[in-house]
């Protein structure tokens, strides 16, 4: 749980991505797949934010664009007051010690022809660090800490289950010593079982190191569990922020009711009660995204000022904000 006098770890401004869409035979720029639209919000100090959204909203480039895997079209990404666009090679790379990712797949995110142990020993070398007790005993104690046996530093990544390899990922993005981690879907290819072992793993290991999540999802029910607020993204924008109970109970934005709504309740007689909305259409392609507001072509209650102007961000209550001419503050 986040403290009411948290700092602000990272900060987006306004960020947008957009990637080039080349055609002919000279390779000529005839459009752009706008991926993130213009996305501001803080992430505080030991705070878990989610990130949610459909697949395709632009969640996991955002994400890489935090990291500055991706160079931002426009706007400013800080970590620690640092803008990062303004920092050298070197500068970023010393800062990227402190900014982690664990990836979506845990198997294609680890070299097939490494050892687990070499996996872990290469950021160290990379970074020319000199961990207290020598290397192996530093890899030892991170992969029990990761509920893995010492000695399987010497297996290979083909021979884990999923929830093995996931559970490696994270001990690699811990080797650094980070205090600001990526999760990228972590849980989304693995057994229900596991998912919430490794969710309770990223929890023991937050209180333990300090830790700040960007924890990436489409699981909206994981997400109350595991996060402080939520952001909700559709077609590369944020459409609404909230502390994650103040969404659950009152979502304000009609695409966050619509998600919200798709929760299964286990109890069959609030189930049947419950009334689903059902978004119509698909959603529209970030290289046309419609004129005025990003969702008007699928939201039930859609006025005329939706398709021609776009909403700005507008505070409801405290920490809650919408993007919505519907919702009135």
């Amino acid at each position: 749980m986040i403290s009411a006098s948290a700092e602000a770890l990272v900060r987006v401004d306004d960020v947008k991505l957009h990637f080039p869409i080349q055609a002919g035979v000279l390779r000529r720029v005839v459009g752009h797949v706008r991926a993130v639209d213009g996305v501001s919000f803080e992430i505080l100090q030991r705070e878990t934010l989610g990130l949610v959204g459909e697949s395709g909203c632009g969640k996991t480039t955002l994400g890489r664009a935090i990291l500055h895997l991706y160079r931002p079209t426009a706007g400013r990404i800080e970590f620690e007051g640092q803008d990062l666009a303004a920092l050298s090679s070197e500068d970023l790379r010393r800062t990227r010690r402190r900014m982690q990712v664990v990836f979506q797949d845990p198997f294609s995110s680890l070299n097939p022809r490494m050892t687990i142990g070499a996996a872990l020993k290469e950021p160290l070398e990379v970074h020319g660090l000199h961990p207290d007790g020598g290397e192996k005993a530093f890899i030892a104690r991170l992969l029990e800490r990761v509920g893995l046996k010492a000695s399987f530093a010497d297996r290979y990544p083909h021979e884990f289950s999923g929830g093995q390899r996931q559970r490696i990922g994270i001990a690699r993005a811990l080797t650094l010593t980070p205090s600001f981690i990526v999760a990228d879907e972590p849980i989304t290819s693995l057994d229900v079982s596991i998912q919430a072992q490794v969710v309770n793993l990223l929890q023991d290991l937050q209180a333990e190191y300090g830790l700040t999540y960007l924890f990436i999802t489409h699981d909206l029910s994981m997400v109350r569990y595991l996060c402080d607020r939520v952001a909700v993204m559709y077609l590369g924008r944020v459409v609404e922020m909230a502390p994650v109970e103040e969404l659950y109970t009152r979502p304000a934005h009609p695409y966050s009711q619509a998600l919200l709504s798709a929760i299964p309740v286990p109890d069959p007689a609030v189930e049947v009660r419950r009334r689903r909305i059902i978004l119509t259409g698909d959603v529209p392609n970030p290289a046309q995204p419609p004129p005025g507001c990003a969702f008007h072509t699928r939201c039930p209650v859609a006025e005329e000022r939706c398709r021609s102007e776009s909403p700005r961000p507008q505070e409801v209550s405290q920490g809650h904000s919408v993007s919505c001419f519907l919702v009135q503050p």
